[in-house]
């Protein structure tokens, strides 16, 4: 049912477009995502697949021919990365807001100025409430299976909604893995064609993203909204669908020597590698440290963090972006909402860390936990800010 290849991060979220039958691609090219275009575009040339390819003069139409297409009954993937999703940004909401259930690849980047084509979380977070399902992978193989399985989640009768599918830029998108990819049949037989269920025909007139009124733009706004957390559900049936293609277990959270830790580092993408090398190695020490994965950012898992962090004495969260004049992060801005309205009283350190790149090392998190193992016992949910990393 499986077989392994050589890829890197860009490759795999191609390959796995290609099992994916998608009649449509729009895409504009922006490092360090060009790659998963071109070769797709390649894929296309060679007769590999029979997708409509169409290269459009920048990121905005990408969408825009996007959710036309979408809005026709097409199986619709794109990609880019930071300027390009921020000139995107307009269309975002029409997306999830008009019900098309897009999969888009982002590989995660540095927004200007000033330029900087390297890893972080400031492009996607800067679109973080658009309506969208947001995925976060830490390698190539994470890469290739959310991809594969994002459109069975956006395409379900009861999501219809638009799924990013974040991989970190260069650290993921061009280093090369040994990948586990399902045969073409088996791919097949996980993500059958796409269901027709709200589409533009003649024959069947509907209206879609007309003028709306106070009268009942709120009422889609829930329906939106309801949508998105039944989400979570959907993402669960999904991967456990999964496993019993690839062997993979997939879901909402992943989680690191949390049965007894008494502090722990939460955090997306490729950074929870290094946290987990950090773990074991204080584990070694006698440290009681753990690590917790974070797949799923939009909708935001409020229950399963809560459960993840009972009994923790202190957590660091990692944010790899900067919300510029917030108390915090948005990853922590989120976690420390979910704590304050559970009455759970746990220590916060939120961490800005890999602004533009820089490295996120097994000393520096090592020193972080450390310092979060010495932190007193929380009246409150307290929170200890810290821009790590940074050249003095």
């Amino acid at each position: 049912m499986q077989r392994s290849i050589g890829l890197t991060g860009d490759e795999a979220v191609a390959y796995a477009a290609k099992q994916s039958s998608v009649d449509v691609v729009a895409a504009y090219p922006i490092t360090p995502q060009t790659i998963i275009v071109e070769q797709y575009a390649q894929y296309v040339a060679n007769g590999e697949v029979k997708t409509e390819f169409v290269c459009v003069e920048s990121e905005h139409s990408a969408l825009s021919a996007c959710i036309g297409a979408s809005l026709t009954g097409a199986r619709v993937f794109t990609a880019t990365a930071s300027q390009g999703l921020a000139l995107m940004h307009e269309m975002l909401y029409l997306a999830s807001s008009m019900r098309c259930p897009i999969v888009m690849a982002v590989a995660n980047r540095a927004l200007s100025a000033p330029i900087n084509i390297y890893a972080d979380h400031s492009d996607m977070m800067g679109s973080r409430d658009s309506g969208w399902i947001q995925i976060y992978v830490e390698d190539a193989q994470e890469a290739y299976d959310w991809t594969l399985q994002a459109f069975r989640i956006a395409e379900n009768e009861g999501i219809m909604l638009p799924v990013s599918v974040n991989l970190d830029g260069f650290t993921i998108s061009h280093s090369m893995e040994g990948i586990n990819v399902l045969r073409d049949d088996a791919a097949e037989k996980f993500l059958p064609p796409k269901p027709l269920n709200y589409l533009i025909d003649p024959d069947r007139p509907i209206t879609i993203g007309a003028g709306n009124n106070p009268e009942y733009y709120f009422e889609f706004k829930l329906q939106q909204e309801d949508a998105l957390r039944k989400a979570q559900k959907v993402l669960m049936k999904t991967s456990s669908d999964y496993k019993r293609f690839s062997g993979r277990q997939y879901g909402i959270l992943d989680t690191y020597q949390m049965e007894d830790a008494e502090t722990a580092l939460i955090g997306m993408g490729s950074c929870v590698g290094t946290a987990v090398e950090t773990a074991r190695k204080m584990r070694k020490k006698g440290k009681k440290v753990g690590v917790i994965k974070q797949w799923l950012y939009r909708p935001f898992p409020e229950k399963e963090i809560l459960k993840a962090v009972e009994g923790l004495k202190s957590l660091v969260v990692a944010d790899r972006t900067c919300s510029f004049g917030a108390p915090n992060g948005p990853l922590c801005s989120d976690i420390l909402s979910a704590l304050y309205s559970s009455g759970l009283k746990i220590n916060i350190s939120n961490v800005i860390c890999g602004l533009g790149g820089r490295d996120i090392t097994i000393p520096m998190l090592e020193t972080l936990l450390n310092r979060a193992l010495k932190a007193p016992k929380a009246k409150i949910p307290q929170r200890d800010v810290s821009l790590v990393g940074v050249r003095e």
